[in-house]
């Protein structure tokens, strides 16, 4: 892997990752995306030298420049955040599949979008329990055009299948699964489960599968510790749509070795 690659990786999710900042920050309360960045909590315009990503957070010391309020270290963690994936999707590419350079690299244009919408949407729904169709939407039609170039490209057309199967499987089980318990799953969930489905599917059924399993593994996880910490009771709700985005990852990166071990241990191969 080439250095200069790592590096522009690194500085488009620095970029990326303050844009996220605004999407997560106005989508909910369904603001616009391209008035200008101001504090939220004095309305004063931010300048341009306290623009740059994870540096100008440190240099105010998390506060803002005008009126001394906080700023989130979400803010710097978002930034942070996606310029690792990036650099991670950059690194991982070269070694994934058969795919040729051009292919490979339209597939991380896909992975590096989703990430993008992955970050964004966790960080939604963990604050406010929604995953707004103003994300979701967008990145349907983002991912599924940038995967079915892909697959014109390289004539990887099993592999688009996959995905659309994907899509359908795992959007229709979580569809299943609100319709019997509609209070515990909400069609946010479901919409989002189709994404994740698409992106999964399309590059392994591996992958598809521990990612669907792997989501509620962790979920159940996080609820016991919550339970044992007291800071939760068997009623309280829990945003699933971040576990969700987080296992279907484990199911990118980890799903063939996984798969393979489980069919191995279980003497299934």
């Amino acid at each position: 892997m080439e250095p200069v690659i790592v590096v522009a990786a690194a500085l488009l999710g620095l970029a990326i990752g303050s844009f996220l900042n605004v999407v997560i920050a106005r989508v909910p309360r369904r603001e616009s995306l391209l008035t200008p960045s101001h504090c939220p909590a004095c309305t004063a315009p931010i300048r341009g030298r306290h623009n740059v990503p994870v540096v100008s957070w440190l240099v105010l010391r998390g506060r803002c420049h005008d009126c001394d309020a906080r700023i989130s270290v979400r803010y710097p963690l978002v930034e942070a955040l996606t310029a690792v994936t990036f650099v991670g999707i950059a690194v991982w590419m070269p070694r994934i599949g058969t795919l040729d350079g051009g292919g490979r690299w339209l597939l991380a244009a896909a992975l590096a979008l989703f990430a993008a919408t992955s970050i964004a949407l966790a960080f939604i729904d963990a604050e406010t329990h929604r995953l707004p169709d103003a994300v979701v939407g967008p990145a349907y039609v983002l991912c599924g055009t940038l995967l079915a170039v892909t697959s014109a490209m390289t004539g990887d057309w099993p592999a688009l299948v996959r995905g659309a199967a994907g899509l359908v499987l795992l959007g229709g089980g979580y569809y299943a699964v609100h319709m019997v318990r509609p209070d515990g799953m909400g069609f946010g969930d479901v919409k989002l489960a189709g994404l994740v489905g698409l992106v999964t599917g399309y590059v392994s059924w591996a992958a598809l599968a521990v990612g669907a399993f792997a989501a509620f593994l962790l979920a159940g996880c996080y609820a016991v510790v919550l339970l044992a910490a007291h800071r939760a009771h068997r009623r309280s709700g829990v945003a699933f749509g971040p576990w969700m985005l987080a296992g279907g990852w484990v199911g990118l990166v980890m799903g063939t070795p996984v798969a393979t071990g489980y069919l191995r241990v279980s003497g299934l191969a």
